[in-house]
């Protein structure tokens, strides 16, 4: 099988966005007096969105105006603080470079709000990727396929030459519920033996190991 489209996930795929979310959600947690939370629990919290992340990081049986006023600041402060120290894993750029060099189609689909999707994007791959999906109100989420979906339409391509790339148990399925084939990379927020054990396609431990498979 040949692939002329790859479809990406951000955070932990692309972008190594752990110490900036972490940052911004402690912030968050400071400024109500909450427990703060260790890198590798906001690591294991990422993937479903940040309403999910700011669920998951208050304490339990948090009322819903505190859950929403955490939410509100810790939105803010990442807004104004997204790119301090997120940057591409190593290998992406080149990635990137060689399959916009070959034609391929490419896209972001993550269910990180639409605005983080397109300042992050706009910053880091604005020359190589067009089509970039974050969360918005006319689109369900992954794992639901709707947002790959309408970036396969956007690229104009069809499901069967499409790959899904990504590092969570939510890009598998979300690629599933397209009925697309999917990567997953072993060096994003999960791990190679869970992306194995969750039927992944293929899995791959270093960017340039995609070329390859396609």
């Amino acid at each position: 099988m040949s692939y002329n489209t790859l479809i990406f996930d951000l955070d932990g795929t692309l972008l190594n966005t752990l110490d900036d979310l972490t940052n911004s959600v402690n912030y968050a947690l400071h400024k109500l007096n909450f427990p703060t939370r260790s890198s590798e629990e906001i690591c294991s919290f990422v993937g479903n969105g940040v309403e999910k992340l700011i669920e998951l990081s208050v304490p339990e049986k948090t009322s819903y105006d505190q859950f929403a006023k955490c939410l509100l600041i810790f939105k803010k402060h990442y807004s104004e603080n997204m790119r301090n120290e997120t940057r591409p894993y190593d290998g992406i750029i080149g990635l990137l470079e060689y399959l916009k060099k070959n034609n391929y189609n490419m896209a972001i689909v993550s269910n990180k709000f639409q605005e983080g999707v397109t300042d992050l994007n706009n910053h880091y791959f604005s020359d190589y990727i067009d089509v970039a999906i974050g969360k918005s109100p006319e689109m369900r989420k992954k794992p639901y396929p709707d947002t790959v979906l309408a970036a396969i339409d956007k690229l104009g391509a069809s499901k069967e030459n499409c790959l899904y790339i990504g590092d969570s148990e939510v890009d598998i399925k979300t690629a599933q519920n397209a009925n697309i084939k999917s990567v997953g990379v072993a060096w994003g927020f999960r791990g190679k033996s869970l992306l194995q054990k969750l039927g992944a396609n293929y899995v791959i431990d270093t960017p340039q190991d995609l070329i390859s498979i396609i």
